[in-house]
């Protein structure tokens, strides 16, 4: 006769045999192997925000691609824009990034980091030839000897980890100024698609094997300086652009200060993080804002390889909602 033991034994590798039971749940689950372990670093406290250059952006001059000779790697699946990861003549991997976001995401990077906060590294190339790489269809803009147009390279340094996705309702931030100031960061630049799964952990390990720094980003900027329209007659149905400096320059921003709270207009995908922006906390990331000059602005939209035109458009744009924002009175602050 089976004892208990033999029995219960019997009895699961039956469950496991039909596929009633998976062989991990038939024993005690192995704990999911931690990260590696590191400082969470959403926001950093820049010193040098009036010095910034933002032609060149986080990467700087020495990260910049060697456009030399570019080769095809493999195809990057997922979002809305076509990408591939390529090799450039240093031997470096990026991501280019092809179609209407690079430009709007190379600017917006550029602006998010310029107050302090962590970004990828990215830099846009007017025209590009990617050898080997497949035809990405007639919606892509070709150029000179078959190359791109307007293809944003973002860094994938060696060393630096890419991780899970961080969640807006749930990270080591919450209810900070830092997160918040994030917040209205993206309104200023109307990004409308923001979700958990275009954010992204980076860790970047410490100096002689020390702990590193978990960094904390929104990997995904490309639906930026476009509109929200809803200005469709009999409809009211939201419609959302990207990469539209005339739509951008005629969006909303500011929409009312009352009871202490800011209330920006964004019609963009997760509105609940709108509904609770302090006045001190709209008024903390204006001030970093406009530490900025015309020039470095300009410089943001010059980096992405917008026209004269363009660049005065939008630095006009971005300028009249850091304005908006610094003109909050600090009177109108909340005493709770």
């Amino acid at each position: 006769m089976l004892d208990r033991t033999q029995f219960l034994k019997l009895a699961v590798a039956a469950l496991i045999l039909f596929g009633l039971l998976s062989p991990a749940s038939a024993q005690d689950k192995k704990e999911k192997k931690p990260g590696p372990a590191g400082t969470p670093v959403l926001w950093r406290a820049p010193d040098d925000i009036a010095s910034r250059d933002l032609f060149l952006g986080p990467g700087g001059r020495e990260m910049r691609p060697d456009l030399g000779r570019v080769t095809f790697v493999k195809e990057e699946t997922g979002g809305y824009s076509k990408k591939f990861r390529v090799r450039d003549g240093a031997g470096r991997v990026w991501v280019a990034k092809l179609g209407k976001e690079a430009q709007a995401e190379t600017a917006a990077v550029r602006l998010v980091w310029a107050v302090g906060y962590m970004t990828e590294v990215n830099y846009l190339a007017p025209c590009v030839v990617i050898e080997g790489a497949p035809d990405p269809g007639k919606d892509i803009e070709r150029c000179q000897g078959g190359g791109f147009s307007n293809v944003r390279f973002e860094a994938r340094p060696e060393g630096v980890r890419r991780l899970d996705e961080w969640k807006w309702s749930e990270n080591p931030f919450v209810n900070t100024k830092e997160l918040k100031g994030l917040v209205v960061m993206m309104s200023l630049v109307n990004n409308w698609d923001i979700k958990d799964t275009n954010n992204k952990i980076l860790y970047v390990p410490g100096a002689d094997g020390s702990d590193g720094e978990l960094r904390y980003i929104v990997s995904d900027l490309g639906a930026t300086f476009g509109r929200v329209k809803l200005d469709v007659p009999g409809l009211w149905r939201i419609r959302r652009n990207r990469n539209d400096p005339a739509d951008y320059s005629k969006d909303g921003f500011l929409e009312d200060v009352k009871g202490g709270q800011v209330y920006l207009f964004y019609k963009g995908k997760r509105q609940d993080l709108f509904d609770d922006i302090r006045v001190d906390e709209a008024r903390w990331i204006a001030g970093l804002l406009s530490q900025l000059s015309e020039r470095q602005i300009a410089d943001a939209f010059r980096a992405a390889n917008y026209t004269p035109e363009e660049v005065q458009t939008l630095t006009a744009a971005v300028r009249g909602r850091i304005e908006e924002l610094s003109g909050i009175p600090a009177r109108a602050a909340s005493t709770r």
